[in-house]
């Protein structure tokens, strides 16, 4: 059975007590605070203004979509309202950074355990995760791009010379 990654706009829902459409209205990204309030019994307000110049990546966290902001705190999301505000810290509205196909995304993580549905936008330096496998460059091509980085960086010819030595051993 495939279990969907959650959205904001299926997380936050409006309590068993009001209609399941009672939220139908409310932005998904600004569904949150209405949660928050519910759940922690304190008045919450959506900030007015984006944070200009600083942008956060979402990212698929067991199953769910993700984001953190700044001040440590995190809340589910959703790529089709895509931006964070925290109802901890009361920054204003973050713009996130999605995957160009969520849906893409969604279905490389599919067929994991729920707990092991991870999914990090390339471009986030931002988690340790294990990068990449490099692949071997061919034998003396280390000593070549010493070389080359030498030449560029505007090396002392003296250097230079060792080091063409060595290439050419």
């Amino acid at each position: 059975m495939l279990i969907p990654v959650v959205r904001a706009e299926a997380f936050y829902l409006p309590p068993p007590t009001q209609p399941a459409d009672s939220w139908a209205l409310v932005p998904p990204a600004e569904r949150v605070f209405r949660w928050v309030e519910l759940r922690q019994q304190r008045r919450l307000q959506p900030p007015d203004g984006f944070i200009i110049g600083h942008t956060i990546y979402a990212r698929i966290n067991q199953g769910r979509w993700v984001a953190d902001c700044p001040c440590g705190s995190a809340q589910v999301v959703t790529p089709t309202d895509p931006r964070i505000a925290c109802t901890e810290c009361g920054a204003g509205w973050f713009r996130l950074i999605f995957p160009e196909d969520p849906a893409a995304a969604e279905a490389e993580v599919a067929d994991d355990l729920p707990h092991e549905r991870n999914w990090w936008h390339p471009e986030d330096t931002s988690w340790d995760r294990p990068p990449p496998p490099k692949e071997p460059e061919p034998e003396g091509m280390e000593l070549a791009n010493a070389l080359a980085s030498a030449v560029l960086s505007g090396a002392p010819r003296e250097s230079l010379a060792s080091l063409v030595e060595e290439v050419t051993r």
